[in-house]
């Protein structure tokens, strides 16, 4: 990589004063004197100068400068700005590649949609990631295809980030893949970030169902969290028992979302396993029984509430008191 030298490059006379009188600083030999250059250019808000600052980050022979170019180009959504960030990816340097990243990130025009997608399939796996984010920030529609065969990638962050396309997209014909991932995926992050995917989409199947119930029994409790979550926002009446049985998990992270799905399905036969969770010893947990409780609507557990409506947590104590007033008055 060679040296820039804009003023032979660019024409000082097709910019504004201001714009002019800094490009001269663009071809500084000094690294840091083209690092606030491009600093106070982007400071201009024109667009006009945008081809001196892509060519910085092309061309600058600083990492550091080439960082400063691609942080800076995060502020335009164009073609040219796009493909530019894109081709950054692919840097000698982390920090330009990174830089690029967090920028392609912060995308919100779909037409960047197109300009993105081709680089989910570079032969870098940084580079696929970072694309996949971009994609996934935009709610791009047409991501669905490379999202999809990213899932079959060797490395679990491409993977990982293929899912939350996915996710996000709620498009029916992700739901196999996604349940597939969700069971069988050896990275526990990704099967967990799948079983959230399984969530936010559409209507689950008896399949996906299946594996959200065998994912209450996964090695990783950070799994088995997701998908009593999981199973809480479907509402799945068939949950109840596997539900029940994760309010003795050994992870109190899993018991409360177990008790806050439970609450969800309001099926007052889960109010007395419910109930013995006002005793325990985190005070999350009884909070959340309470609450849970008053969604369940059972009178048998008006008695435990009123005792827990003098915890000496006064989070607790609240929620203990919203469970009464809207069992009792029901009654």
């Amino acid at each position: 990589m060679t040296d820039i030298s804009l003023p032979l490059t660019f024409d000082p006379d097709s910019f504004d004063p201001e714009a002019a009188e800094l490009l001269p600083r663009l071809a500084s030999a000094d690294a840091a004197v083209r690092r606030i250059a491009l600093l106070a250019l982007a400071d201009l808000e024109d667009e006009t100068v945008l081809g001196p600052i892509v060519a910085a980050l092309r061309n600058d022979v600083s990492s550091t400068v080439r960082t400063q170019a691609a942080e800076v180009l995060g502020a335009w959504e164009r073609a040219d700005t796009v493909e530019a960030l894109c081709e950054a990816l692919a840097d000698s340097a982390e920090d330009v590649r990174d830089a690029a990243a967090q920028s392609l990130s912060n995308l919100k025009a779909p037409e960047s949609g197109p300009l993105l997608a081709p680089w989910t399939a570079h032969c870098d796996a940084f580079v696929r990631q970072a694309a996949l984010r971009g994609l996934r920030e935009l709610r791009y529609e047409g991501a669905l295809e490379p999202a999809l065969a990213a899932l079959v990638a060797s490395e679990d962050v491409v993977r990982l980030e293929a899912v939350s396309v996915l996710g996000w997209l709620k498009s029916e014909r992700a739901l196999g893949p996604l349940t597939a991932i969700a069971a069988r995926d050896p990275n526990a992050a990704v099967r967990r970030a799948a079983i959230g995917a399984l969530g936010i989409g559409v209507a689950a199947a008896d399949e996906t169902i299946d594996v959200l119930l065998s994912a209450l029994r996964d090695a990783a409790w950070q799994v088995r969290e997701e998908a009593a979550a999981t199973l809480g926002k479907l509402r799945v009446p068939g949950a109840r028992n596997a539900l029940v049985s994760a309010l003795d998990d050994d992870y109190w992270q899993v018991r409360l979302q177990a008790v806050r799905a439970l609450g969800k399905l309001r099926d007052a036969t889960a109010s007395s396993a419910v109930a013995a969770l006002l005793t325990h010893t985190i005070s999350n947990l009884r909070k959340e029984a309470a609450l849970a409780l008053s969604e369940l609507g059972d009178a048998a557990s008006l008695p435990a509430l009123r005792t827990a409506a003098t915890d000496p947590d006064p989070e607790v104590r609240k929620a203990a008191r919203i469970a009464l007033t809207q069992i009792e008055k029901v009654q």
